[in-house]
């Protein structure tokens, strides 16, 4: 589902984010990305949905070479990509309710009463549903950060990536967070973590992937977590 080949970024004042990266994430698999701040993770990811785009080598996603994507097409791509981020990045002059239809609004490919069907759907996925029509300014950090879940699978991506989503939590919350990704995962969904919470991730029993300076350093199989 995700296949990087030998990618690496180079920005032009010379900084080399990515060297020669290569790796594959099997569709429905679950794998965490780890490595100290600066590493390449949020590099890694913001490929992935066209955020950014590689220097060298080939990045294919659901059998797709990103590199033959054209502009115009790069919307359609990440409707099947689902985004969280550290900070959920809500807007708090909207509810509940109205952040999570976003991505469907903005598609503008929904009917109302469909779009009403989705948002619900994701909220009661997040345990939110009862509190669709409050504002995000009063929800814990918890709260907010499953808003912004419910957001990212509210289109039904194929794809699930995040980038330190239990960085501000409480390690409680943290699996919390963590036991939704994998519900995610459970029914298909692919799920690309990146983490500096090694003794987090170490509980999952997931794959891990570790960058060090831009240069994959470490595959460690879940067999000798």
């Amino acid at each position: 589902m995700i296949q990087f080949t030998n990618v690496s970024k180079r920005y032009t004042n010379g900084f080399v984010a990515l060297n020669n990266v290569s790796f594959q994430v099997e569709r429905g698999e679950m794998v965490f990305l780890t490595g100290h701040s600066g590493a390449g993770k949020s590099t890694v990811l913001k490929m992935i949905p066209l955020l950014e785009r590689q220097s060298e080598g080939q990045i294919v996603i659901d059998n797709k070479a990103l590199s033959d994507i054209k502009r115009r097409y790069i919307p359609a791509l990440r409707r099947d990509i689902g985004i969280i981020f550290q900070d959920s990045k809500l807007l708090n002059d909207r509810n509940v309710f109205d952040n999570v239809a976003l991505p469907l609004l903005i598609s503008g490919d929904h009917h109302p009463r469909e779009i009403g069907r989705r948002v619900r759907a994701a909220l009661d996925k997040v345990g939110l549903l009862e509190r669709e029509q409050e504002s995000t300014v009063a929800l814990s950090g918890g709260e907010r950060q499953r808003v912004g879940i419910a957001r990212a699978v509210v289109n039904r991506p194929k794809v699930l990536i995040a980038d330190e989503p239990t960085g501000n939590l409480d390690p409680a919350l943290s699996q919390e967070i963590m036991t939704l990704f994998e519900q995610f995962q459970q029914v298909g969904v692919t799920v690309l973590i990146a983490s500096h919470d090694l003794g987090l991730i170490g509980r999952m029993n997931k794959r891990i992937l570790a960058l060090d300076h831009g240069q994959l350093v470490e595959f460690q199989a879940e067999e000798s977590l």
